[in-house]
């Protein structure tokens, strides 16, 4: 297991745990009763850790190693997966991954980014991030689903789009607006659910739609709180408090109106319980898709439209004297 610096106090239990099991495994002594205090220890000290987490923390859960990943959550929910890939611009970008699927009878489109289980894999992966190409294939395949009248579900996890030099000279920016543009006005139900990082336009690239949802240890921002911190105050030493300022979280997002809900995880995370935490999220997907398949394209789309145009704040300037003034002069 991997623990997290504020899991250190539960890392000498599980080491307690594990000697105590050992003991008993030789069968010498009944430690049954010390094994049951134990587990009632760790579970009283879970419930303290977990109940009052900063934003810090949970950008942390967020990224933990053994956080399941969307392959995992698409292999778990679906008996029947079908990657499909390439923009059929310029290559197969590996960090975002998408393909047809079977969710219990109901064909949908996956797509999600995937950041990768092991160092291997991650380089390979680009650490989730993606390049244009990879934006141009969920596009793609965001149109073969409203060709086939097929549900998105869209699983966002990544610390951003690609920074480099090669992504922007191949129209970083470009893919993602197109992208927005065309989700706006895409005829199918669209689910969008951050199972990790949602930072800035590498997540929001993929993240419009009918129904946005967060799961509970996951952060959506503009920036990541060690970027926002190195532009503020020229060191990666204040994430904590730029993580605290950005509120970040999921229960800011659902107060700010930005998302839909909230999916709760197992007590100590997706990780502690991957396989639970599939059950919940295919439960949820399903139940969404419920009301927004049922629902007239055109009506949905509607709906989809005004519930992005009310978002943020805005005041309109009260015109002045010399604003008249101006005005007739041109």
């Amino acid at each position: 297991m991997v623990f997290l610096e504020f899991e250190k106090p539960l890392e000498s239990l599980y080491e307690q745990l594990e000697k105590i099991k050992q003991v008993g495994e030789q069968g010498v002594i009944d430690v049954s009763d010390m094994i049951k205090e134990l587990e009632n220890k760790i579970k009283t000290q879970r419930k303290e850790i977990y109940s009052n987490l900063t934003g810090w923390q949970k950008v942390q859960l967020s990224r933990h190693p053994e956080r399941p990943y969307t392959l995992y959550y698409i292999n778990q929910m679906c008996k029947k997966f079908v990657e499909l890939h390439g923009d059929r611009y310029f290559k197969d970008d590996k960090a975002i991954v998408g393909g047809l699927a079977n969710l219990d009878g109901q064909s949908v489109v996956f797509i999600g980014h995937q950041k990768g289980a092991d160092t291997k894999d991650r380089q390979y992966r680009n650490f989730g991030m993606a390049n244009p190409e990879g934006y141009r294939k969920a596009l793609r395949l965001m149109k073969l689903a409203e060709r086939f009248n097929y549900p998105v579900i869209c699983l966002i996890d990544t610390p951003g789009a690609f920074p480099g030099l090669e992504a922007e000279e191949r129209g970083q920016a470009e893919a993602i607006a197109r992208n927005l543009f065309e989700m706006a006005q895409l005829r199918v139900p669209i689910v969008c659910v951050v199972i990790g990082e949602g930072a800035s336009g590498g997540a929001i690239g993929i993240g419009l739609g009918d129904k946005v949802f967060m799961l509970e240890n996951t952060w959506y921002s503009v920036i990541s709180p060690e970027s926002c911190s190195s532009i503020l105050w020229r060191s990666w030493d204040y994430k904590e408090q730029a993580a605290e300022a950005l509120k970040l979280t999921a229960d800011h997002m659902y107060k700010f109106g930005l998302i839909d809900g909230i999916i709760k995880e197992p007590l100590g995370g997706a990780h502690a319980l991957p396989g639970e935490m599939a059950k919940i999220l295919k439960k949820h997907i399903k139940k969404e898709l419920v009301e927004l398949v049922g629902m007239d394209p055109d009506v949905r789309i509607e709906k989809r439209i005004k519930k992005y145009s009310k978002m943020g704040q805005y005041a309109k300037k009260p015109k002045t004297k010399s604003d008249t003034v101006s005005t007739k002069v041109k």
